[in-house]
């Protein structure tokens, strides 16, 4: 009925367990006193509590109501007055004789404890029993049950325990999941914790199946934790070897499973040995869990928990805890061996396809540095290299392959395999990237994931007769260049897109670089720890500037340019730096002369030729040097026109080069007896060391080298 009267009422909602369908009574009662609705949400509260179990009684000791939580401590088959008969911990009374005396005197009695369960173990239940009255009377008494405080604080210990374990292994890292183990089960479980390591794990191979005993597992301490810190010293330290004594924890090693012993025990175990106890037990020991990291069927390691200062000894629930941050811990320990292992084998692999870090050569002399990528990233896809080219120029390249592990290590070989097939054929940068970038739009076609497949690469071709330095980029960032008077800037480049992509051809930029100028490139992990690689570049021309004085090596500037890093050992992404100090070739080991399409000119070409050998001192080449120039030079009058040049560069070798403006492809080929001509090149070949031919804006030069005894 509305009668527009606001009342202040108390709901209950009863189900009728009676009732097939399961029904619901609903109660409603006015409330005659204005405190009644705060009382009855502090009691409802009460009432809806999951960790504490509360009941009320009326003066006879009757239950009015409960709540879940107390029900659900009801040991299976008891009765419906099963709290009465619980007995109190110290002094025996039961829960029926305090609730009489509650009733009687109205004192309350708090915290005390009460057996529960099975006999002799610890007290499980605390009990707070206080009368209720309404002002005027006794109507009853109350009871609230909670677990007694220690026995809360340890369960939070292991709740917190279990929290903590997810991240055990999170770094795949053996050693510091050991020290992550550490750290949970001290204090979680005991007062000193320390973790034991076979030979195999430590050196990243997969242990023996089974328990191979303790000699030859030949454990060392990797991890230990106490409680207030220190150490004890008469303890195996970490790094330390570990003693092998007769333990007991042997025989429960071969199936995984935890030992609880105690001091006696371990002494028995140590032989009652002093040194091996004082190396084994610590002082006050009492108790002592020890469980092996067991996966798949290898045994990754040993774990010990003492007890000193905690008064109580280990029991069921620090058992199963233990056992369970074991397995855990093997698990991972088996995934950051496999880890290690792949890691190791992709890093083995790229180092030996990396050349030699320092190179020299009558162009320049080089300094490459590689750090391969730490934490959860393998090794990846970063790659340098300086390649020897013809008339004694250099190619300089650097890579980066998308992605980390074997496979980025593959394509990074691939890639590095072509790179120098095209780079002997004496292709300019641009097309060199462009060839590239066709074998890795193949190799996405090939592949099932092809949006894995990728590269940024550049590449460049440095002339030290000319000083000309010709570079393109493909996605990569543009190489820092710092001349001998201290001016440096990032080349200014234009990258194109990435291999792979097959947008657009690549643009070549030349620049002049007197001697000892130092050109930088490098791979995007030394400088995009700023999320910007422009402030990064930056970065890197200041340290350039700083670290590098005509005297000092090159190896010793990478070394502090890579220190710059912000996690120079633990770099978030392979690092690679290539410098390179640039030279020159003296006006006077060169030589240069041009001729018409005559075949007089011939004769003219060898008697230069022999002119400038013994001016050099190099008479014991002019026999060979002169039938190289006669077959070039003569070649060139017949098949391509005038003008025909002739170069000869004087270094570690002596080179000789004639340039014409066909671009006809010399092909070397076996003449037969009866053939009249054919064996020009074939001569030329057997006479130089190596020779080869390229291509020119205009034309070809073909080239032969021959070695001298000094350079």
């Amino acid at each position: 009925m509305n009668t527009g009267t606001e009342w202040a009422v108390d709901v209950d909602v009863v189900f009728m367990a009676g009732e097939p369908d399961g029904g619901k009574l609903l109660v409603v009662r006015p409330l005659t006193d204005a405190r009644s609705a705060p009382d009855s949400i502090l009691a409802r509260s009460l009432l809806n509590q999951r960790r504490l179990g509360v009941a009320e009684f009326d003066t006879g000791l009757t239950m009015t109501r409960c709540n879940a939580a107390l029900e659900s401590l009801r040991p299976a088959g008891a009765g419906e007055d099963w709290l009465f008969d619980l007995r109190e911990a110290e002094g025996g009374r039961t829960v029926r004789e305090i609730l009489h005396q509650v009733a009687a005197s109205g004192t309350p009695v708090v915290g005390a404890d009460f057996q529960y369960g099975t006999p002799g173990l610890e007290p499980v239940l605390s009990l707070a029993c206080f009368p209720l009255d309404d002002g005027h009377a006794r109507r009853g008494v109350a009871v609230v049950t909670t677990e007694p405080a220690a026995r809360l604080r340890a369960h939070d210990r292991l709740t917190d325990a279990y929290r903590r374990a997810l991240e055990i292994g999170e770094s795949l890292d053996v050693v510091r999941a050991a020290r992550d183990l550490v750290d949970v089960l001290v204090p979680a479980l005991g007062d000193l914790a320390c973790v034991d390591f076979p030979d195999d794990v430590l050196q990243g191979r997969d242990p023996a199946l089974g328990y191979p005993g303790h000699a030859a597992s030949n454990p060392r301490r990797v991890a230990v934790k106490a409680m207030d810190g220190t150490w004890p010293a008469p303890l195996v330290q970490q790094g330390e070897p570990v003693p092998a004594p007769a333990r007991v924890e042997d025989a429960a090693v071969s199936v995984g499973g935890v030992i609880n012993i105690d001091a006696a025990t371990a002494r028995r175990v140590l032989g009652d040995d002093r040194e091996m106890i004082a190396r084994m037990m610590p002082e006050g020991m009492h108790s002592a869990l020890g469980c092996p990291l067991y996966h798949r069927s290898r045994l990754f390691g040993y774990v010990l928990v003492w007890r000193t200062k905690t008064p109580d000894p280990f029991g069921g629930p620090e058992i199963r805890l233990l056992q369970d941050l074991c397995d855990r811990t093997a698990m991972s320990l088996d995934n950051a061996n496999r880890y290690a292992r792949e890691h190791r084998t992709a890093l083995v692999l790229q180092r030996s396809l990396l050349p030699p870090a320092v190179t020299e050569s009558q162009a320049a002399e080089t300094s490459g540095i590689y750090l391969p990528a730490s934490g959860t990233l393998s090794v990846g896809g970063d790659w340098f290299d300086a390649l020897p080219l013809s008339s004694t120029r250099i190619g300089l390249v650097v890579g980066d392959v998308i992605g980390h592990g074997l496979q980025a290590t593959a394509t990074m070989a691939r890639l590095r395999t072509a790179v120098q097939t095209l780079a002997d054929l004496d292709l300019p940068p641009d097309e060199l990237l462009t060839h590239l970038d066709d074998l890795v739009q193949r190799m996405q076609r090939e592949s099932d994931q092809p949006d894995t497949v990728g590269a940024s690469c550049l590449f460049a071709v440095y002339d030290p007769v000319t000083r000309v330095c010709q570079m393109a980029s493909a996605g990569h960032p543009a190489p820092a260049l710092l001349l001998p008077d201290g001016d440096a800037e990032l080349a200014p480049v234009v990258p194109g897109p990435p291999l792979g992509v097959g947008d657009n051809p690549f643009e070549v930029l030349e620049v002049t670089l007197p001697p000892d100028s130092v050109i930088a490139l490098y791979t995007d992990g030394l400088v995009d720890y700023h999320r910007d690689i422009a402030s990064g570049g930056e970065d890197l021309l200041r340290s350039l500037r700083r670290f590098h004085t005509p005297d000092r090596s090159l190896e010793a500037v990478g070394r502090e340019v890579m220190g710059c890093h912000p996690h120079p050992e633990r770099p978030s992404d392979d690092v690679t730096l290539l410098l390179v100090r640039t030279k020159a070739v003296a006006d006077t080991n060169t030589a240069h002369w041009e001729y018409p399409a005559d075949p007089a000119a011939v004769h003219g070409a060898r008697r230069d030729v022999n002119a400038q050998l013994e001016a050099w001192g190099l008479e014991e080449l002019a026999f060979s040097t002169e039938l190289i120039v006669s077959e070039l030079v003569t070649n060139a009058i017949r098949y391509a026109g005038d003008p025909v040049g002739l170069r000869l560069i004087r270094g570690r070798a002596l080179v000789c080069e004639v340039s014409d403006p066909s671009n006809t492809q010399p092909r070397l080929r076996r003449a037969l007896n009866t053939d009249e001509g054919g064996r020009g090149l074939f001569l030329i070949a057997q006479l130089a060391s190596r020779w080869g031919c390229r291509y020119g804006t205009r034309g070809k030069t073909i080239w032969a080298e021959q070695a001298v005894g000094t350079a």
